[in-house]
């Protein structure tokens, strides 16, 4: 986050390079960088005639080239935007000669989601030399708390700590998704708000009784009645309960559990850091820990990995929703 500011601020100085190479497996970064880029480097008079975006897939490097080497009309630069342009890897090389001697009246930016240069050869060092390289990577479960507390910050806006870990825990580290919902409430609720976890439930779409949330709860404390609510819940709702997502979620809190088995040092501060969870959930797994011993929990990794596959209709085309998660519970319970 610190190098995306660096380089936000770099633009604003007047300090513009004329490559901006953004890559990596988190594309939030990457579209905010490329989305302030587009917004900010010409005025709207000047945007008309030199402003461009193409995409990988329907281009090649020799025209991102040609266009590249325009010069602008009326104005001091032209933007030209590699959207996509990850389609361009097998012959992205070909860059090389044009990042040698770049047009300086150009600014030229690719948005390369998922895949990243191997900077061990010659085009990355050409960029670092006359442009920027960006490595968007994608953040840990357990940084992702810090990172919603400093966006909201950004904001005019606080988040109580069980808030902040219901964001983390229904969303995990998908940056993009998280920003969306963030939205969501920065327009609902009055500047200097602190966002509670009634307000993620009231306005994030989740259930307050019936969520993944609560059946990881009502798993770890062995809470059937409430357990099989749930299921029968997300089973008459599957559209806003897909069975793919329920199984990830309770297969990573039960794979906590195992680590949590494991760890010689059961420090809070050293289990939170572990797990990749927030502080506050702790409580939960030190239930969930007493209700399971170790060798049930690899059991019930097992089982999950198991259920996981007839979700996906491997082994189970005919087994419903409601079905899969009864045999999911009951293989948990007993």
């Amino acid at each position: 986050m610190d190098e995306v500011v660096k380089i936000i601020n770099d633009i604003k100085a007047g300090n513009i390079k004329p490559i901006y190479f953004f890559m990596g497996d988190e594309p939030y970064y990457i579209d905010k960088l490329t989305e302030y880029i587009e917004n900010n480097i010409l005025s709207e008079d000047e945007k008309g005639f030199n402003q461009m975006v193409i995409y990988g897939r329907d281009t090649t490097v020799d025209d991102v080239i040609s266009n590249a080497k325009r010069y602008p009309m009326m104005a001091d630069k032209q933007v030209v935007v590699v959207r996509e342009a990850q389609e361009l890897s097998k012959t992205i090389d070909k860059l090389e000669s044009y990042v040698e001697n770049p047009q300086t009246t150009t600014v030229l930016v690719f948005a390369y989601k998922y895949k990243t240069l191997d900077k061990r050869k010659k085009l990355p060092k050409l960029i670092e030399k006359s442009g920027v390289l960006f490595e968007s990577k994608k953040m840990y479960d357990n940084q992702v708390g810090t990172w919603i507390t400093r966006v909201l910050q950004g904001r005019g806006l606080t988040i109580e700590p069980k808030a902040n870990a219901m964001l983390v825990e229904f969303l995990g580290n998908d940056l993009s998704r998280i920003s969306n919902e963030l939205d969501k409430l920065q327009i609902i609720l009055p500047k200097g708000s602190t966002i509670k976890a009634k307000d993620i439930e009231e306005n994030i779409g989740f259930s307050k009784d019936f969520n993944v949330f609560e059946l990881q709860n009502a798993l770890g404390s062995k809470n059937q009645v409430k357990a099989y609510q749930i299921a029968q819940y997300f089973a008459d709702n599957p559209k806003d309960n897909p069975m793919v997502v329920t199984t990830s979620l309770v297969f990573s809190f039960f794979v906590k559990l195992l680590k949590y088995h494991g760890l010689k040092d059961k420090n809070p501060k050293n289990v939170a850091s572990v797990l990749g969870v927030s502080p506050f959930f702790l409580k939960d797994y030190d239930v969930a820990l007493r209700n399971y011993p170790m060798k049930k929990v690899s059991s019930i990794v097992a089982t999950l990995r198991d259920v996981d596959n007839k979700s996906k209709g491997i082994g189970a085309n005919s087994l419903s929703t409601h079905d899969l998660l009864k045999e999911m519970l009951v293989k948990i319970f007993n």
